[in-house]
């Protein structure tokens, strides 16, 4: 028979159960604001019968609290962690196309720059309707020539925005992968912690909280793939010994390893892989084997992909080609995906890749055919090749620098400079038919140059903006080919004899016979404003219009999916938080529940105390 006193103890076990009630509803209420909360809840269990050796053969001996829990639904977690690296993605490229965006917009360029590119074309072709009129006079000539510099000043400006954007993105990418070891480290450390406290028989709630907030953290970087087994006792395989396994992987790749972490490293390139580039771009390998970590993968998406496509997007318009013949130093290609020589962009020393092996090249060449398509490249290589390496590159794919499947700023830089090829060569050409003022022939003049890069002679204004191509005959290199190649957004420039002497300008094909105010030249360069093709089948004043199209296009989309899954994020995050977060009014329900728990627990002392009072002093004697 149970002790006299045995309803005491079953009262204040109930008690007890009511007081951890109240104190974890309180805990839930203090952390409604919390970021990553879990709401916690008691899970009481009755205690074990006493046999009392009665007909009825045992009693309840009351409640016991088995353990303080958080609610949490792993299917929610895993939904949410997907869905914030499309998110991030998208983000992140919409944050950086508004300001390419903001780039190429008229009259928001630069504070040496006063309007866009629409603005300074047409004002430079409205100066040159001027010259038309009065093509002898000075004044009218300088007027011209400093529109002119000011287009040149517009491509320059433009160029260096784009670089110090590229340049941001790549000290960003650093910070990032900074960033990612430090989570790992971090949930490295609280697995440890977790398993100490759980293999006691506790619960971790708080630190699994933490955990599950570094995770949300990482998946908005990068898609990250969470595995947590239970590890049991080797010798009783239905043992669980209280400790887990936790992984995390990202592109498949273990990233944490229970208490061990493996950690990114960022490593420059010794190379540009486009001709604009700045130097030393990072790329991301494994800190502990130096393996490549691609975050433009297929399977990738996040922050990070989205700064790697727009720091380095080319849209796949990187050289290719099939490796024809080979030399102990060169590799020369064919079938080329680049034959038009104003469309390169490939820069003067890079990398290339044939065989899934990385050759570096310090100089190139190319031969054209009589129409001006190149017909072939050659590569000249830092290290000589070997009889073996030069067997198994005939025949190959080589590709040069990197294929980036995005219109990122590679992309528009390039953009940039096919527009400013075609129109300064064809403003040059039309140069060099006429004649100064002082009637001397400017066969060889160049009105547009690459940087003013030249010794003062006419042929090195010439060679300063012309490519090098190997003559068939003897193999050497020469500029006589009509390769705009070294002519680019970030060098553009007036030459800078024509600034100080803008007698040079040639408006005419003959001042002799025709006079100084001869302007038959003029009238052909004016159809370069509109009536001349030359950018993506169009004239110069289009340029702008394609390039906004491009711009805005992929904005759009980037606002759109943006927002898509900012709508769907909030949908699951509001489905998570209905199993997880901490409801204000429930709680103030769960309170009253319990404060009556309490209550009867406490009325039941007293009523055992009314009890014990009458046996004791009021029985017998």
């Amino acid at each position: 028979m149970p002790s006299s006193f045995f309803g005491l103890t079953v009262a204040y076990s109930g008690l007890n159960a009511a007081q951890a009630s109240i104190n974890t509803t309180a805990n839930n209420i203090s952390n409604v604001q919390t970021e990553g909360y879990s709401r916690q809840s008691v899970n009481l269990v009755a205690a074990s019968a006493l046999r009392c050796y009665q007909r009825y053969g045992s009693t309840g001996m009351g409640v016991s609290v088995d353990s303080v829990t958080q609610t949490r639904d792993g299917y929610y977690d895993l939904k949410y962690w997907n869905n914030q690296a499309d998110l991030g993605l998208y983000e992140k490229k919409y944050y950086y196309m508004q300001q390419i965006e903001n780039y190429y917009a008229d009259g928001n360029l630069s504070v040496t720059t006063s309007a866009g590119f629409s603005t300074i074309y047409s004002k430079m072709f409205n100066a040159l309707e001027t010259v038309r009129h009065n093509a002898g006079d000075s004044s009218v000539r300088n007027e011209f020539i400093s529109d002119a510099q000011e287009l040149c000043t517009y491509f320059n400006s433009t160029a260096q925005r784009m670089k110090e954007l590229q340049s941001s993105i790549n000290d960003e990418i650093k910070t990032t992968v900074q960033d990612i070891n430090a989570i790992a480290k971090k949930i490295s450390m609280l697995n440890k912690q977790i398993n100490t406290i759980e293999m006691e028989g506790g619960h971790a709630n708080e630190l699994r909280d933490a955990r599950a907030l570094l995770v949300d953290e990482l998946s908005k970087i990068m898609p990250v793939t969470i595995d947590e087994q239970q590890v049991v006792n080797t010798n009783f395989r239905d043992q669980y010994t209280g400790a887990t396994y936790y992984t995390v992987k990202v592109n498949g790749q273990l990233l944490v390893d229970n208490y061990e972490y493996n950690t990114l490293d960022v490593k420059s390139r010794e190379e540009r892989y486009n001709q604009s580039d700045i130097e030393g771009l990072y790329d991301i390998v494994w800190a502990d084997t130096g393996a490549t970590f691609d975050p433009t993968a297929s399977t990738m998406s996040g922050e990070l992909k989205a700064m790697f496509e727009i720091r380095d997007g080319n849209n796949r318009e990187n050289l290719k080609g099939t490796v024809t013949s080979t030399t102990a130093g060169s590799i020369t290609i064919t079938n080329a995906s680049i034959s038009d020589i104003d469309f390169m962009n490939l820069p003067e020393s890079g990398t290339i890749l044939v065989n899934n092996t990385y050759y570096y090249y310090d100089s190139f060449s190319f031969e054209t055919d009589a129409e001006g398509n190149v017909t072939s490249y050659t590569f000249n290589l830092e290290n000589t090749l070997s009889s073996a390496d030069r067997a198994k590159l005939g025949g190959k794919s080589l590709i040069v620098g990197d294929t980036v499947d995005y219109m990122g700023i590679p992309y528009y830089m390039n953009q940039m400079n096919t527009f400013l090829r075609a129109f300064c060569r064809a403003f040059n050409e039309i140069e060099q038919e006429g004649v100064d003022l002082d009637g001397n022939s400017l066969a060889d003049y160049a009105f547009f140059v690459s940087d003013n890069k030249f010794d003062g002679s006419e042929r090195s204004m010439l060679e300063s903006v012309l490519g090098r191509t190997k003559n068939s005959a003897d193999g050497a290199l020469t500029s006589e080919s009509n390769s705009y190649y070294k002519l680019t957004a970030d060098s553009v420039a007036v030459a800078d004899k024509t600034l100080k002497d803008p007698r040079i300008f040639a408006t005419a094909t003959n001042t002799e016979s025709d006079g100084v105010d001869a302007n038959d030249l003029v009238e052909r360069l004016q159809r370069l404003q509109s009536r001349t093709t030359l950018f993506r089948g169009g004239g110069g004043d289009t340029f702008l219009q394609c390039i906004y199209a491009d711009i805005t296009v992929d904005t759009q989309e980037c606002q759109i999916f943006s927002d898509n899954f900012t709508s769907i994020g909030q949908q699951i995050s509001n489905q998570r938080m209905s199993v997880s977060g901490v409801d204000e009014d429930e709680e103030a329900l769960d309170l009253i529940k319990f404060q009556n728990a309490y209550n009867l627990a406490s009325k039941c002392i007293s009523v055992m105390d009314e009890l014990y009072d009458q046996l004791i002093l009021n029985t017998g004697v």
